[in-house]
């Protein structure tokens, strides 16, 4: 059965947030609502994600991952660096009878080429350039690339996606809720303003 968007928000509701975060890797997990609402765009707005083979670099607790899954991609795999939230993503498939391959590495592991990565990459705002990173490995698998970034990096990013010969087929401005999860925030949750872009890569390259 292939989930709706509702219904898969309310489906990835249901999944365990990892316990300890880092702040180092920048492990922000990605609301179930802005999960849904991606992969309902991915899914079947763009038809990029049933019976394609999807990965998600920098999993987390997996809920695009999982969504993939829900939602029919044919193959997908998750990777993380972080072994406890693979663990905790892998927990989250079995709540839901999915079916994950999870993958502990760093991305630069993973080889392609596949259909369609979608991610929730780090900010870069603790190390440097790591949503680049996550860019530039994604741009080298895929034929279609989801990705969330800080708006303010817009026009840097856009730049950089051009000079690796990508195209940006969309931007939609989106909000990203962030809970009280490290030390030193003072709210019970801040809102970022992100932009969810859809990239087309070149393979005639």
């Amino acid at each position: 059965m292939i989930l709706r968007k509702k219904k898969l928000e309310i489906a990835l509701s249901k999944l365990d947030m990892p316990p300890s975060p880092r702040l180092g890797l920048e492990q922000y997990t990605i609301p179930p609502k802005l999960a849904a609402e991606l992969l309902y765009i991915s899914g079947f707005i763009h038809q990029d994600i049933r019976d394609k083979n999807v990965a998600d670099l920098g999993t987390g607790s997996g809920l695009l991952a999982i969504g993939a899954s829900l939602i029919g991609a044919k193959h997908v795999v998750g990777v993380d660096i972080d072994s406890t939230v693979i663990k905790v993503a892998h927990q989250n498939a079995q709540k839901l009878s999915v079916d994950v391959e999870w993958v502990i590495a760093d991305i630069e592991a993973i080889k392609g080429p596949i259909d369609t990565v979608i991610m929730n990459p780090p900010f870069g705002t603790r190390r440097r350039h790591m949503d680049r990173l996550f860019l530039s490995k994604a741009m080298t698998m895929a034929r279609v690339i989801y990705s969330l970034h800080k708006q303010t990096t817009r026009q840097y990013l856009c730049r950089f996606i051009e000079l690796n010969r990508g195209l940006v087929d969309s931007i939609l401005p989106m909000e990203l809720e962030i809970p009280y999860v490290f030390p030193f925030h003072t709210r019970k949750k801040y809102t970022v303003q992100v932009d969810l872009y859809r990239i087309l890569m070149d393979y005639n390259r």
